[in-house]
């Protein structure tokens, strides 16, 4: 019999990244694992090669058994979930669970949200709270229930944002933190040291939502200020990437804008107009000033900086971004 000052044998669901670095985690500080579940395999790339997710390869990799399923109330998932006979749930980055799932183990199934809530319920907080020039986010640990990331908050833990954090920086260390936050989450739940209490009760126009990332909220609006077109970029580098599109002698290019830089200045020119010294300067007005790119990448060639892409780009001619 399993004594209460063990740790428990845990199921845990998650998909990409940011949930495998959690899972690698636990399992190289003493978690047992007894299952994961994750999406079904899924084709990516150029070749459209099926690739499983994350969670899966960091499992696979430890010899732990995975669970693909197809639908969440499945009747054959549901039992062979059961039998892992798993007093615990973590979730991370997953899909919204059933009821079936959720109330199955005795001792909890909570989710880690990368905010704190309840501001930026969502699939991409991380990528809102930069886009939105936040200067502060955090890890929360809740009970699931049945809706959209409102159930009870068992661990919060606030991390600064740096100035020049981008999403992909900011992911990395949030993901660092969390390994230890989800377990002491564990511990506590285990334990019955840990008590829940309801997310705090927030104004309509402070909840901030965090929806999925989509293309029109990688598109760069040259009819904004500088701050805020440079925090979009911030909030969408390295990936999936802010872009533009570049029409030079009537011949449209996207390019994707990783690095960039605010200024404020006075002036009289059309949003989208260039503005360089043909070297190593790339400025793009927008209203109340400039954005100066620093790093860029134009459809079909290298990631490369202003200079390196300003050497091939020598008449900027009747050239605007738009």
């Amino acid at each position: 019999m399993t004594k209460k000052t063990d740790r428990p044998g845990i199921v845990f669901m998650g998909t990409p990244g940011f949930a495998a670095g959690i899972l690698s985690w636990l399992i190289q500080n003493g978690y047992p694992v007894r299952g994961v579940v994750t999406v079904p395999d899924k084709p990516a790339g150029r070749g459209l090669a099926t690739r499983p997710s994350a969670v899966k390869q960091t499992a696979l990799e430890n010899g732990i058994p995975v669970l693909q399923p197809v639908s969440l109330k499945e009747t054959a998932f549901l039992e062979a979930l059961s039998a892992w006979d798993a007093p615990l749930f973590v979730v991370v980055a997953f899909r919204m669970l059933p009821r079936e799932v959720w109330t199955m183990p005795p001792s909890g199934c909570f989710n880690l949200h990368a905010s704190l809530l309840p501001r930026y319920r969502g699939a991409a907080p991380i990528n809102h709270v930069l886009i939105n020039g936040e200067k502060e986010t955090g890890l929360t640990t809740f009970l699931i229930d049945e809706h959209m990331d409102t159930g009870a908050i068992l661990l919060r833990e606030r991390i600064p944002i740096a100035d020049g954090d981008n999403a992909g920086t900011l992911h990395d260390r949030m993901m660092t933190a969390a390994g230890p936050l989800v377990a002491k989450t564990i511990d506590g739940l285990w334990s019955g040291t840990l008590r829940a209490t309801a997310q705090p009760q927030v104004a309509p126009e402070d909840l901030k939502p965090a929806p999925k990332i989509g293309r029109e909220t990688c598109r760069i609006d040259w009819d904004r200020d500088p701050v805020r077109i440079v925090n979009q970029v911030r909030g969408l580098s390295p990936y999936p990437c802010a872009f533009c599109t570049l029409r030079k002698s009537g011949v449209l290019v996207d390019v994707k804008v990783f690095q960039a830089q605010a200024e404020y200045a006075d002036h009289s020119l059309t949003p989208g107009s260039i503005r360089t010294d043909g070297k190593k300067v790339l400025k793009v007005a927008c209203r109340d000033g400039f954005v100066q790119l620093l790093e860029v990448q134009a459809a079909g060639k290298k990631r490369l900086n202003a200079a390196a892409f300003l050497a091939g780009f020598r008449d900027p001619g009747d050239s605007v971004f738009i």
